[in-house]
């Protein structure tokens, strides 16, 4: 048998530990792991020259922005941004123009995604109008919902406790996740509402809206109607020490809840975000250190289960708006999630072990991506190499997505994707990207 391609001279990190091996990549999965000795003959190969192996990245919080926002990104930028970061798989957010929010929208996404990305990509639809047409949503492959709190997005009341119930029991029934933005809306309205009328105008003040209450409130909203549902609820960018605290009571319960945090809420404060300016100004925002430090904890204890980017490009006019209340809130993360944590690899906070459990392992099992987050013969052949002594400083205006600005700019980090193989193809090579247009998969939900 000759197979497409072996990847000889290599560490890979399989069953929870490094090991020195060789991989056969046939037909677009892994075929055989083993002594190079025992490789079948291949059409190709490559040797990594001792490199290190992981499973691709799956990142499950990414805004592609393709169709009415392409100015800001697209499914060709945006997934080239992500295997230039050793992201394999991405699951694209709804709140698009138009949004995601029926099986039509769906099916519309996937037919332009197909010709463009270059990484698999999965998508939530927000929730419908009519919830009689989620099951059609589902049927069409979308592999999650997703709930914005903090703003009237998609179909679903988010003020009405009886329509999110009644949505809940439906994504329950049909086995579907739902992912949370938790942020109150009618707190964060008092609160922007009061701060306008007395002609605030700064970032100390989108900080006071964007409180903690904020989150923890909706937080334990959604929490309350999991438990009355049974329904497997995600939190996204959770970025408060009690918005954490409300979670893990949550989990303490025996709940179906899992949650995630983002870099830019590991890695900056408000003290970052004071001396950067609008440029880190996110939704939920960053926050001060104390905050840090918990959600540092949440990971080291294994209560944050993800780590995603968060990935939301804008033009450089849209993140300098005169006033804060029209700042486009969003970090594009894509190119520097995996670089920033393999630095904290080489200081000792985490461990190769934490870092693909957080960003592959998790993500699979949690969102059911079947065959993927894993280095073992039948999965995919979706993996990253990385170089864990290339230091260098971050760069943003090499960045292969459209937004070229970055809180982490000028950086130094040590550890660096250098090549990343999508279904056995390789997608980018040394920065550059080698595939052509298409060369991912859509994912849909099974």
């Amino acid at each position: 048998m000759i197979v497409d391609l072996v990847l000889s001279n290599t560490k890979a990190y399989i069953n929870n530990k490094i090991v020195d091996c060789s991989l056969a990549i046939n037909k677009g999965k892994i075929l055989k792991i083993g002594k190079e000795i025992s490789m079948p003959k291949a059409e190709a190969k490559i040797n990594l020259k001792n490199l290190l192996v992981l499973p691709g990245l799956i990142d499950v919080h990414v805004h592609l922005r393709d169709e009415g926002k392409t100015y800001k990104e697209d499914f060709y930028s945006g997934t080239a941004s992500a295997a230039a970061g050793g992201v394999t798989t991405v699951l694209d957010m709804p709140n698009n123009d138009p949004v995601t929010m029926s099986a039509e929208n769906l099916r519309n996404r996937m037919k332009i995604a197909e010709k463009k990305v270059l990484v698999n990509i999965g998508f939530y639809s927000e929730f419908p109008r009519n919830t009689r047409e989620t099951e059609e949503i589902v049927r069409e492959g979308a592999v999650a919902f997703k709930l914005f709190m903090a703003e009237q997005v998609g179909g679903l009341n988010i003020n009405d406790d009886y329509a999110l119930l009644e949505a809940f029991k439906t994504v329950s029934r049909l086995k579907v996740p739902v992912a949370v933005h938790a942020e109150d809306k009618a707190t964060l309205e008092r609160a922007e509402g009061k701060l306008k009328r007395s002609n605030r105008n700064d970032i100390e003040a989108f900080l006071k809206a964007h409180s903690e209450s904020a989150e923890v409130k909706a937080v334990k909203r959604l929490l309350n109607i999991a438990k009355q549902t049974s329904t497997q609820v995600h939190f996204c960018h959770i970025s408060t020490e009690k918005g954490l605290e409300a979670v893990i009571d949550g989990k303490k319960l025996g709940l179906p809840v899992t949650c995630e945090t983002t870099p830019h809420h590991l890695f900056l404060s408000t003290d970052d975000l004071r001396r950067i300016g609008t440029l880190a100004l996110t939704m939920p925002p960053v926050r001060e250190k104390h905050h840090t430090i918990a959600l540092w904890n949440g990971v080291k204890n294994g209560w944050i289960d993800i780590l995603a980017s968060d990935h939301a490009p804008h033009t450089l006019g849209e993140k300098k708006a005169k006033l804060v209340w029209d700042v486009k809130v969003g970090i594009p993360s894509l190119e520097t999630t995996l670089p920033l944590l393999l630095t904290e690899v080489k200081r000792g906070r985490l461990s190769i072990a934490d870092v693909v459990r957080l960003i592959s392992e998790n993500p699979a099992e949690i969102f059911r991506l079947k065959g993927r987050g894993y280095l073992k013969e039948g999965n995919n052949a979706d993996l990253v190499v990385v170089d864990l002594d290339k230091k260098y400083r971050i760069d943003a205006t090499k960045f292969h997505s459209k937004a070229k600005y970055s809180p982490f700019d000028g950086w130094t980090v040590e550890g660096k994707p250098v090549k990343t193989f999508v279904n056995g193809q390789l997608i980018m090579d040394e920065e550059e990207i080698v595939a052509k247009a298409g060369s991912g998969k859509i994912i849909r939900r099974e």
